[in-house]
């Protein structure tokens, strides 16, 4: 199943996928106003249930995809999480022994068939293509072995950044990671009920066709479980919050010249058993 919080007309809703568009849920369920809501009572299987035999409400071209989870109270993102990618900045270091972390804002996402936008002030837009897993249940100091137990979902990112304005300062990338609806998340969100769902699965990015980030997630440094582990050590996690777990090797800005996106683009983010993110370019 796949579920997707769109808009059609003024109406922002929220339903399951499928065949030819998508089915209205949001009006049977008024005590879950959003699917932020959905995820934090737990009821992404009703949804399930509930669109079993159901026609398309809202056809394909007839709506828009938005961020699966609206306002989530967090966006956690882990950076340099791949052993390639830990070699692409050429600093002679050893993978660090605790995930690198940063903070995305909400604003800075649009959803799967929308223009990331590329701002007047620099052209170095780039892509990272990501897995994002979704918070089901709170938790604080969560061990490794029951990680999964606080996942409800899993959805796709291209974690859109900025390169030079990730630069800007000496600590932190947060001025080149939190520009409006830069990167974006989606199409659906898919209901995590499996390690087989994560444990080892294929990642791509392409642009315009060509494959430019390939890798499993079998490769990560720091694993997924470790990740849930690590970052509710110092925060609790709650219901809606989203970990995006880290991108391959083969972003833009590593090529020689760089490669960044540019106005008309298509960028296509995809995993195995979640579907495909795909993404065009605009100019603010």
């Amino acid at each position: 199943m796949k579920i997707a919080t769109f808009r059609a007309g003024d109406q922002t809703l929220y339903g399951a996928v499928g065949d030819g568009g998508m089915i209205a849920l949001s009006p049977e369920f008024p005590q879950w106003p959003t699917l932020r809501d959905v995820v934090q009572a737990g009821a992404l299987h009703d949804l399930a249930l509930a669109a079993k035999g159901k026609a398309v409400t809202h056809p394909t071209g007839g709506f828009e995809y938005l961020i699966p989870v609206p306002n989530p109270e967090k966006i956690i993102c882990v950076g340099v999480n791949f052993p390639d990618r830990n070699a692409e900045y050429k600093d002679g270091q050893e993978a660090p022994p605790n995930p690198s972390l940063f903070i995305r804002f909400p604003r800075s996402f649009t959803g799967a068939g929308q223009p990331l936008i590329r701002p007047p002030e620099t052209p170095q837009l780039d892509y990272e293509g990501e897995i994002a897993i979704v918070i089901g249940k709170e938790g604080r100091r969560i061990s490794e072995e029951s990680a999964y137990d606080h996942i409800a979902a899993i959805t796709l990112c291209n974690e859109g950044t900025l390169r030079d304005w990730v630069r800007h300062a000496k600590f932190n990338v947060t001025q080149g990671k939190n520009w409006d609806l830069s990167g974006a998340m989606g199409p659906w969100m898919v209901p995590f009920t499996s390690a087989a769902q994560l444990d080892d699965v294929r990642l791509t990015t392409t642009v315009n066709g060509e494959l430019r980030q390939d890798d499993r997630t079998s490769r990560m440094i720091f694993p997924i479980r470790k990740q849930i582990a690590y970052i509710s050590t110092f925060t609790t996690l709650v219901p809606g919050d989203i970990i995006v777990t880290g991108t391959p090797t083969g972003a833009g800005a590593r090529f020689d010249p760089p490669r960044f996106l540019q106005p008309g683009d298509v960028i296509e983010v995809e995993a195995e058993g979640i579907g495909t993110l795909t993404n065009t370019v605009a100019d603010e």
